[in-house]
């Protein structure tokens, strides 16, 4: 199990890996969703958690588009149709709505899940 430490000035938030869902941005601030349903507002863009994610050891963490990044062991359902993912998990609470997602980052979304060869993620 891998631990994201996050320090401000002000704080510190330490969160197993495995307990996020997804990041979503909206400018300079990233809400992080944990398998709790808990979300934390932080003043980071979401390139931030992009760097971050990249250094750990068994990253299953992939950015979707320009402000979402999601972690590939709960996507459940991803619709072209209706443009969203779907999240699910053993853990995971049943009040983490779908997302809504542009087309073009569902496809390539769809295209690398398709690629990976069983094990994690």
């Amino acid at each position: 199990m891998e631990w994201l430490k996050i320090k401000t000035s002000t704080e510190m938030v330490r969160v197993s890996t495995e307990e996020i869902v997804y990041v979503s941005a909206d400018g300079n601030y990233s809400d992080l969703v944990l398998t709790n349903g808990c979300k934390r507002t932080m003043t980071f863009q979401l390139h931030f958690f992009d760097e971050t994610f990249k250094q750990l050891r068994n990253n299953t963490f992939v950015r979707v588009g320009r402000s979402l990044i999601v972690n590939k062991r709960y996507v459940f359902v991803i619709n072209l149709t209706e443009q969203t993912i779907t999240f699910t998990g053993q853990h995971l609470r049943d009040d983490i709505k779908p997302l809504r997602v542009s087309r073009e980052a569902l496809k390539q979304l769809m295209e690398l899940l398709a690629e990976e060869k069983g094990g994690e993620g």
